[in-house]
């Protein structure tokens, strides 16, 4: 990582920005979103290593963002947020206690609870099950692997495609969502799953239309339901159930 000359990252993360130490700098909301343009914008960073921490607080402070908190685990994210109330949150995945995917489950939280709040997570590898949630949550987030944030500038132009509601994707985490199994069941509702477990099992409709306390018609609309959904059409020589049953267990972990 590039810096220039004689800098070193500052103890304060707040005195990163311009206007440090000015009236209301760094104060919760202040500015609100944006404030100053893409470059005046407040940040929470988490990333429990200490040098690449101080690293990114040193970069995003060139540039003119303004770290207003940086912490080391995806406990004290959740609660820096609710005290900051951040334009643009900067999360790494592995974090402790576990170093698994804490980070990355905290932004999807995050996301979920404040849609809209533009999240961008860092990480040596693709997370694929909650990188799918992460952009599920809608535009304004990003998901950047590390290795390959060695342009400065490429990483500052990503951080403010962010901010203003785009969205960014490392070509590697395209590449592996596009080419991951689709899940032939993701169609299936709650319901529509529970009666194809229970034909799995080798229930009759009346059976299953008893143990769902439910109409034997109501059995038949969704199993018509879970056979179109499975794409498998009326034919003559193909008994659609057991190939419904098939699928279901080709599907299951």
């Amino acid at each position: 990582m590039t810096t220039s000359p004689g800098a070193q990252p500052p103890n304060n993360p707040e005195a990163c920005g311009p206007g440090a130490g000015s009236p209301g700098a760094g104060s919760p909301g202040a500015g609100g979103p944006g404030a100053g343009g893409p470059g005046g914008a407040r940040v929470v960073l988490a990333e429990d290593g200490v040098l690449l921490r101080e690293g990114l607080i040193g970069v995003l402070g060139r540039f003119g963002f303004r770290v207003v908190d940086a912490v080391g685990d995806a406990e004290h994210l959740m609660v820096s947020v609710g005290t900051h109330q951040p334009d643009l949150v900067i999360t790494d995945i592995k974090m402790p206690p576990e170093f698994r995917d804490e980070g990355l489950r905290a932004a999807v939280q995050l996301r979920r609870e404040r849609p809209g709040l533009p999240v961008v997570v860092l990480s040596q590898y693709v997370q694929d099950e909650y990188a799918t949630d992460l952009i599920a949550t809608g535009d304004g987030v990003g998901y950047l692997l590390k290795d390959r944030v060695a342009d400065i500038e490429d990483f500052v132009a990503a951080l403010r495609t962010v901010l203003a509601g785009g969205t960014v994707l490392d070509p590697e985490v395209v590449r592996r969502l596009l080419h991951r199994p689709r899940d032939p069941l993701a169609g299936l509702s709650p319901r529509e799953r529970t009666v194809l477990g229970l034909i799995a099992e080798g229930r009759s409709n009346s059976a299953i239309a008893g143990a769902l306390f439910v109409s034997d018609t109501a059995v038949g609309k969704h199993i018509g339901n879970i056979l179109a959904k499975l794409g498998l059409p009326p034919t003559d020589d193909t008994n659609r159930r057991v190939l419904a049953v098939l699928t279901y267990l080709n599907a299951r972990p």
